[in-house]
């Protein structure tokens, strides 16, 4: 499967996952052929053509969405697709179209898929925990604990959830939102190429992810827009739930993600027996709910912030959803190794070292 110098493609390399995720592949592989693909479209992503530059990593300005911007690059080994349209309300928001981000993230994989049988080569999709079903997800039992939603353990829980978390066999059953189930099609895709090509495929489900450097959008990248919007006194807002904050979601940094897609690199086909859809998170001890991270935001930055309440609801609001990732850390030997707290404050001196970060990526 692999050259002599392994040789991987990173479509999304310019975005926040993707530029941390080649900076781990060039720390941990020193002689790889690296090639970070990009559109620029996104506010801030230009600013990370310059660390690719640094990094040795070609760069190549090109669309996933178009199959022929695929025609001129070179044989790879592997792709990692960290490019996608990934808010929830994406389509429905009026800032985008439904077609768009069905072409984004959907018909961009099959383009990358193709390219994949064309070449031989391995594709690793990064996927997300909005795979799964809007519905059974919001009628989970919930009780408040202190400033956050926990599970009820005593009401009963559906199948595929337990104190751990969701785990890979909860309902997927559409709604998911549009974001959600091109996703999940781009899975189901990928591994019928898998199977029809005999390409080494790897999946992950990823929950929130969170870091320095990530864009400032709300949808997009909650923890470091709360942070950033917090240090500048911009105004906040709790949204949903009766407007308390007290959403629990669960954070992993992309180089805790970029260690796991390491081994998955160098496995390639050699574990048959592991499922080739995993969930990847931050697990239990990474959770948080807003009302918390506001209250680390007041203790870090020594400032009080007033945080409007309101409880209006928006479409595929989830009050609860943490990623029980057993699977992945048993099957990979793998487990997240920077703390909630490290991640929370690697965000904070970014914003400290960076005070137009969110004039500059949240535009």
């Amino acid at each position: 499967m692999f050259s002599k110098t392994m040789r991987i493609l990173v479509t999304g390399s310019c975005g926040f996952v993707g530029t941390r995720i080649l900076r781990k592949l060039r720390e941990s592989l020193e002689n790889a052929e690296l090639t970070g693909l990009d559109n620029l479209c996104r506010a801030g992503s230009e600013q990370n053509r310059a660390v690719l530059k640094e990094l040795g990593v070609k760069f190549i300005h090109g669309d996933v969405r178009n199959a022929s911007d695929f025609d001129s690059l070179s044989d790879v080994d592997w792709v990692i697709d960290a490019a996608a349209n990934p808010s929830v309300l994406a389509g429905v928001d009026g800032r985008t179209s439904s077609r768009q981000v069905i072409e984004h993230n959907l018909n961009g994989t099959v383009n990358m898929l193709e390219f994949c049988r064309a070449r031989g080569a391995g594709f690793i999709l990064l996927s997300t925990s909005r795979v799964y079903g809007v519905e059974p997800l919001s009628q989970l039992p919930l009780r408040t604990v202190g400033s956050r939603f926990v599970l009820d353990d005593k009401k009963p829980l559906p199948p595929g959830v337990s104190p751990r978390g969701v785990d890979e066999s909860f309902n997927t059953t559409p709604p998911l939102s549009l974001y959600g189930v091109s996703k999940k099609m781009s899975e189901d895709l990928a591994l019928e190429y898998a199977g029809a090509f005999n390409l080494p495929v790897w999946i992950n489900r990823c929950g929130v992810m969170a870091g320095p450097g990530q864009f400032g959008k709300a949808d997009q990248g909650i923890v470091a827009f709360w942070i950033h919007s917090w240090r500048e006194g911009r105004p906040l807002k709790y949204l949903g739930f009766g407007g308390h904050g007290h959403q629990v979601r669960d954070a992993l940094h992309p180089d805790d993600l970029a260690t796991l897609l390491l081994k998955q690199l160098h496995a390639g086909s050699s574990k048959p027996e592991v499922p080739r859809v995993l969930n990847v998170g931050g697990g239990n001890e990474s959770t948080f709910s807003l009302a918390e991270l506001s209250s680390w935001c007041a203790a870090r930055f020594g400032t009080k912030q007033e945080v409007t309440h309101d409880g209006s609801e928006r479409p595929f609001d989830i009050g609860w959803i943490v990623l029980d990732d057993k699977i992945a850390r048993k099957a990979w030997d793998w487990k997240p190794q920077i703390t909630r707290e490290a991640l929370f404050e690697e965000v904070a001196k970014f914003a400290e070292t960076n005070p137009e970060w969110m004039n500059t990526s949240a535009s």
